[in-house]
């Protein structure tokens, strides 16, 4: 497993969880401090007052188990290092929570799940940087620099690791800011604000300093956010090309999917024309949802629409030109990401109250185009756009780093060699991460699979756009990676376990006679094993599951079923169709298991 991050801890989890024979599970993690963490919620670089974006009730890493989250932070939490305003808080669905929680909450997952592994199914934590993987006929090899395992001193030079499969959870890239080269390492540019570094610099910031903040956004409004909580007193400019910023979730949200019409979207009447219809139906959805569902608060009618058209944009992707596709994304991301979420009152109240009422936070339209050093460590920001040029100057310059979509520009050198071999390829339609199959495998230009290595996350953005219709952040975010953990790991262990036939069941899975009448309760022992967290319980369900398939079978060889069972099961948790709370109830999970005479003895 390449990176510990969100993607690669909760990807490790269903490893420990689904596998039923030994395995050894390598987690190897380039920067210690991101360790079951990453940039996004490692405690270092969010302080106690940056919040995630949605509801604590959505902070699960398990589409089954929807309050697992609030279950952990109400219940099991250790909160004696917990900041006060946050030690003696009841976390409710709606409310707001620290992001730096989210680093105990998936160690202390990832190690129940270590703990409750079946035998021989090992958890390894590794440093160092893969920089090259070559496949083989036993896997893949992997060459990786400074590894050391627990108790070891750093490693020098590179090392290589013999696997049979290789798991790629490397995060979102960071984007080179061309426009800041010449103060890169000026002490008024901070270029990567979720580190301790940057947290420190803006805590030390003189009450009186002009801040320059690159970026209106989430991102922005975070660090806009811990300025004027640490009472703040000068100017702080937020500034972008689009100026838009995020709305507010109502107090009470819930998530929910509605059933909307969809788009009426004529391809055939040319490119010029993409925007404006989608536009005219993006309103006419609006307008569907305030008639006929007058309960959606009109702050999240947007996300109901962006939620439901989900279903309609692959069909309709299929029929835009790769180019067109390419101009609708860039043109229309920020928007896009400001329609598909909101934030939390806790952090956008604060920035908007400076904004509308107070003025000291100023949101400019322009593209920064040069930052350049002045006398006494000021910056000077160039700005293009919305008018005609001029220039902004700053005491601090707080630069959202953004993330690279282009992976033929990405400076990871793994990434960077993958592409160069031809193991991975630019995602062509939308040039938004690189090609995978249905499954997470690297598919080479031609489209063949390149061996034994899979992606979960950021680096799948463009194929969840293409295949699923998941737009702005939702391409690699946490409601995608928890589907994502689900079917790599599900598909990686159905290839390397001898319980599973790699040849295809027969009538293309569909049940046989023998097997008509019990398909769905097969389906559904399999989801519970899937879903379940204590071993005693999986090997409960999988003894049930393989006796009734030999009932039903007899003396044929049932590991052919086995996957068939298993991929229809996973294709029911990871249904988008419905909210996790719907699916929990649709799946039974709520159910107390049947215990067999035969499991008790």
């Amino acid at each position: 497993m390449v990176g510990a991050g969100l993607a690669g801890t909760a990807t490790a989890i269903r490893l420990l969880r689904f596998a039923t024979e030994p395995v050894e599970i390598v987690l190897l993690e380039r920067r210690p401090e991101h360790r079951h963490a990453g940039v996004a919620y490692y405690p270092a670089g969010n302080p106690w007052s940056h919040v995630f974006n949605i509801q604590a009730g959505r902070m699960s890493a398990f589409r089954e188990d929807v309050d697992d989250f609030l279950n952990w932070a109400n219940e099991q939490a250790d909160r004696s290092t917990w900041s006060a305003e946050w030690r003696d808080i009841t976390f409710g669905e709606s409310d707001p929570a620290p992001r730096r929680l989210y680093a105990d909450y998936l160690t202390r997952r990832l190690t129940e799940a270590a703990d409750e592994a079946c035998a021989g199914v090992v958890l390894r934590a590794a440093d160092g940087e893969m920089v090259d993987l070559v496949p083989c006929a036993a896997g893949v090899t992997t060459v990786i620099e400074n590894l050391s395992w627990p108790g070891e001193e750093p490693g020098h030079g590179a090392a290589t690791l013999d696997a049979d499969h290789v798991i790629l959870a490397t995060g979102p890239e960071l984007r080179h800011p061309r426009f800041a080269a010449a103060v890169l390492d000026h002490p008024s540019y901070i270029r990567l604000p979720y580190t301790g570094e940057a947290v420190e610099r803006i805590r030390t910031l003189s009450p009186s300093a002009v801040v320059a903040i690159i970026g209106t956004m989430l991102s922005a409004y975070d660090f806009a956010a811990l300025l004027l909580r640490q009472r703040h007193a000068g100017p702080i400019y937020m500034i972008s090309p689009s100026s838009l910023t995020p709305s507010t979730y109502p107090a009470d949200h819930r998530h929910g999917v509605l059933d909307i019409p969809a788009p009426s979207i004529d391809v055939e009447r040319g490119s010029a024309t993409l925007a404006g219809q989608l536009e005219a139906e993006w309103l006419r959805a609006c307008l569907f949802v305030a008639g006929q569902h007058p309960e959606v608060h009109p702050a999240v009618i947007s996300e109901r629409i962006a939620k439901a058209w989900e279903a309609y944009l692959p069909e309709l992707i299929q029929n835009v030109s790769a180019e067109d596709l390419q101009a609708l994304l860039a043109k229309f991301g920020s928007r896009i990401a400001t329609l598909r979420v909101s934030a939390m009152s806790y952090t956008t109240a604060l920035v908007d109250s400076a904004y509308r009422e107070s003025g000291q936070v100023q949101v400019i339209t322009g593209r920064v185009t040069d930052v350049r050093p002045l006398a006494h460590d000021r910056l000077a920001l160039a700005l293009s756009g919305g008018g005609s040029p001029r220039t902004v100057e700053a005491d601090l310059v707080i630069s959202n780093f953004g993330r690279e979509f282009d992976y033929t520009e990405v400076a990871s050198p793994l990434w960077q060699q993958l592409l160069v071999s031809g193991l991975a390829v630019p995602h062509g339609k939308t040039r938004r991460g690189v090609e995978v199959d249905e499954f997470g495998t690297l598919l080479t230009a031609d489209g063949r699979r390149s061996g034994a290595i899979s992606a979960v996350g950021a680096p799948r953005e463009g194929d969840e756009i293409v295949r699923h219709g998941r737009l702005g952040a939702f391409g690699f975010n946490l409601a995608t990676i928890k589907n994502h953990s689900v079917s790599v790991a599900a598909h990686v262990l159905r290839n390397l376990e001898s319980r599973y036939d790699s040849s295809e069941p027969p009538t293309d899975g569909a049940p046989t006679p023998a097997l008509e009448n019990e398909w769905a309760q097969l389906v559904s022992l399999e989801i519970q094993r899937l879903a379940a967290r204590e071993r005693p319980r999986r090997a409960e369900y999988r003894e049930q599951l393989d006796l009734k398939l030999r009932t039903a079978l007899g003396q044929f060889d049932i590991r052919t079923w086995l996957t068939a069972i298993n991929r229809a099961a996973v294709d029911r948790l990871t249904e988008v169709s419905v909210t996790p709370r719907e699916l929990r109830t649709q799946l039974q999970l709520d159910q107390q298991p049947t215990t067999s005479n035969r499991t008790l003895q």
